[in-house]
Parts: C-alpha cells; sequence; structure tokens
C-alpha cells in the first residue's frame, strides 16, 4: 500500500475506531450525512488554514472555525441558501455541535455569516484547503490519468456590459514588401505556450460574469449567464485542480495555465481531453512537463472530418481499437465529477455575486467531494 493510502488509513482508523463511537455517546448514532460530514471536517482541517482571532488588539470576530465548519456542512447537504443553514442548525443539535456551537443562542447571525464568508473568499480559505488536501494525499504518488475540462456555472447577476474595442491604426492593405516584416500580435495561447509565467497566465484571464454558449451532447446550443468552471481530475473521481473564469472563453485558454497548477501538485502520466483542446501549443506543453496527451481531434474542416469518419468505419470493420481510444474512456471521469459538483454539492444553487465569492462557494463543495472520493479507497 502507497504512503498516500497509509495516511488515508490511518486517518479513516481515527475516525471509525475513535471519533464516531466518541460522538454517538455523546450525540447518538449518526446518520450518513453526519458521518460525511465528520469526515470532511476531520481530513480537510479548517483550523489549520484560518488566523487565531486572539492574537488581534480588540473585540475578536464570532468564531470563524465554527463558520467555516458551517459552510461545510452546508455544501454536504446541498442547501440553497445561508437562511436554510441557519434554519438547520437552530433545530438540529447535532449538526450545531459538529460545527461547533453547543446552544442555539451561540450561532451568529445571517450578517455575520456573510462577512465570514466574505473573509474566505478574500483569502482563498477553501482553495487552499484543497491544495493541501491533494498535495497531503495524492502528492506522493504517481497517478495515471488527468481528465480535463469545464462545466457551466449558472450566476445571479448581471452580465458584464460590453465595452467598445479600442480604436486601432488600421493595417497597411496589400502584401508586403520584400524585406519587409510586419509584426503580429501573439495569442493567448502562444504567449502561454513560450513560456509565460503562471501568476501572469492566470492574471490574463477574464473573470468577469458574462454570457457563455456551448454545444450540448445532442448538438443543440446552450447558453447561460454566469461564469465557467475548469477542472482537472484524478482516477477515481478526486479533483486536482480548479479555474474559475468568465462563461464565455474557451476552453483551450485554460489548458496550459491548468496543467501547470496540475504538475505542481501531483505527478501524473496521461493528459486527457476533448477536441476544444486540440491545439499545438497544448500537446507540445504536455509533452514538456513528461506526459502523453490523448486529445480527440478536431477536424476543422469537412474534408478532414470526412477523413476520420472513414478511417474511424475502417477500424470498426476490422475490429481493431487503437491503444489511445481505449484511454480516452477514462475521460468520462472529469465528467462524473461535474455531475457530482453539481447534483450533490452546491454548484447548481449559487446564490453569492462576484467572483471571489463564487469561486469560494464552488470550492468548498470541491473540498467535500475530494474527501469523499479519497475515502472511497479505504472504505
Amino acid at each position: 500500500m502507497s504512503q498516500a493510502l497509509d495516511k488515508l488509513s490511518h486517518t479513516w482508523r481515527h475516525i471509525q475506531s475513535f471519533l464516531f463511537p466518541m460522538i454517538w455517546e455523546e450525540l447518538g448514532e449518526l446518520t450518513a450525512k453526519q458521518k460525511l460530514l465528520v469526515s470532511v471536517l476531520e481530513c480537510a482541517k479548517l483550523e489549520e488554514h484560518l488566523p487565531y482571532a486572539g492574537r488581534f488588539p480588540g473585540r475578536p470576530p464570532e468564531d470563524r472555525i465554527a463558520i467555516a465548519r458551517a459552510f461545510v456542512t452546508k455544501m454536504v447537504y446541498d442547501m440553497a441558501t445561508t437562511r436554510i443553514l441557519l434554519d438547520r442548525l437552530e433545530t438540529d443539535p447535532t449538526v450545531r455541535r459538529l460545527c461547533g456551537w453547543e446552544r442555539k443562542e451561540d450561532v451568529p447571525s445571517e450578517s455575520t455569516f456573510s462577512r465570514a464568508f466574505a473573509e474566505f473568499a478574500e483569502s482563498r480559505l477553501p482553495e487552499r484547503v484543497h491544495q493541501a488536501l491533494i498535495e497531503q494525499h495524492l502528492g506522493e504518488q504517481v497517478v495515471g490519468h488527468i481528465s480535463r475540462d469545464s462545466t457551466a456555472i449558472n450566476a445571479r447577476e448581471k452580465p458584464e456590459k460590453k465595452t467598445a474595442p479600442e480604436e486601432t491604426k488600421p493595417k497597411k492593405r496589400g502584401r508586403p514588401k520584400k524585406g519587409e516584416e510586419r509584426p503580429k500580435e501573439p495569442t493567448r495561447l502562444e504567449r502561454q505556450g513560450a513560456g509565460q509565467p503562471l501568476s501572469e497566465m492566470i492574471a490574463e484571464l477574464p473573470t468577469a460574469c458574462n454570457v457563455g454558449t456551448k454545444k450540448n451532447s445532442k448538438g443543440y446550443k446552450t447558453s447561460w449567464t454566469g461564469y465557467k468552471l475548469h477542472i482537472d481530475a484524478a482516477d477515481g473521481g478526486i479533483p486536482v485542480s480548479c479555474i474559475l473564469t468568465s462563461a464565455s472563453l474557451h476552453d483551450s485558454q485554460v489548458a496550459i495555465p491548468l496543467a501547470e497548477i496540475t504538475h505542481g501538485r501531483i505527478t501524473s502520466l496521461y493528459d486527457m481531453m476533448d477536441s476544444a483542446y486540440d491545439a499545438p501549443q497544448i500537446k507540445t506543453h504536455s509533452l514538456s512537463l513528461g506526459h502523453v496527451p490523448i486529445i480527440d481531434p478536431n477536424p476543422r474542416s469537412k474534408t478532414k472530418k470526412e477523413e476520420l469518419e472513414a478511417e474511424a468505419k475502417r477500424r470498426k470493420a476490422a475490429n481493431y481499437t487503437l491503444a489511445e481510444d481505449r484511454r480516452y474512456n477514462e475521460r468520462s471521469t472529469v465528467e462524473r465529477v461535474n455531475g457530482r459538483i453539481k447534483d450533490e454539492f452546491g454548484a447548481r444553487m449559487v446564490r453569492v455575486r462576484g467572483h471571489a465569492k463564487v469561486m469560494a462557494h464552488l470550492m468548498f463543495g470541491i473540498v467535500v467531494l475530494t474527501v469523499d472520493q479519497l475515502m472511497k479507497f479505504i472504505e
């Protein structure tokens, strides 16, 4: 058993043999959701990522550790609003005490929760917690496949107004003279592929709320107002890294910075991507990291599409399957992650506004999903 699984097994044994019996004796038998909550709180260790409030002068703020645990609870129970969470804390003594409040009178007001959430978003608390989880439990082992994809995030806010394009000097007409060089502005993907620092890559990505459009599985165009969550998922449905951008941004623009973040956290072998990522810069960057890129080809022309379809028919007639095609089936991992984060952990009901708060909301759900998937390896 790998060292990472040893750590998980030790944590799980501690939860089963010590925490659960102690809680049962104090609060009674736990439900499945309450067991998941205890597991997430024990693995995530939120208190290690929050500052000690007593070191600052003046009146100390409400217990931020308990409030952070409450936001984890909100994701575990897939609650739509903070008001629903507060009602649950008032009526469910078990959940309330797991968060850290003995009496319902101790639970802070909704405005205090709102201020605390703004602090968590600004300090990127859930992102730091998720990064620590991945580095601790997957950082020392080799992951076979990284599946990359994005999912639409609907938001309750007005899309950013389009600004008028800046006036540029008109291009010189006609063919260039012999020996004349006309400089061409590199695209974002070209800058990323040329070795742009990760911080600059992320800073260049648009993050404002706007309208996105894409084709669904049946070929129909669908639109939404909000954002787009880009996820790298490891084998077993474990999200490794995430980036939130404007809804209108093309998936290919996030592939290289997302790959850099993932490469800094874990060691992997194969990069699995759909046809939206079929670009030479992305392939070259994947190879430079020591990975094998397996990308569904994008024909980009009717002739090329017909050639690929004819080749697929010939392989099917010969009952021959490429090894890359078999591996590509692993890409469904990230689609299952997208489905779970929306159906079970809050991504379908985003009620906060602004990129930072939306990202914090989503990452609390990602933390819960990550622990849930990690525990499945040892149960």
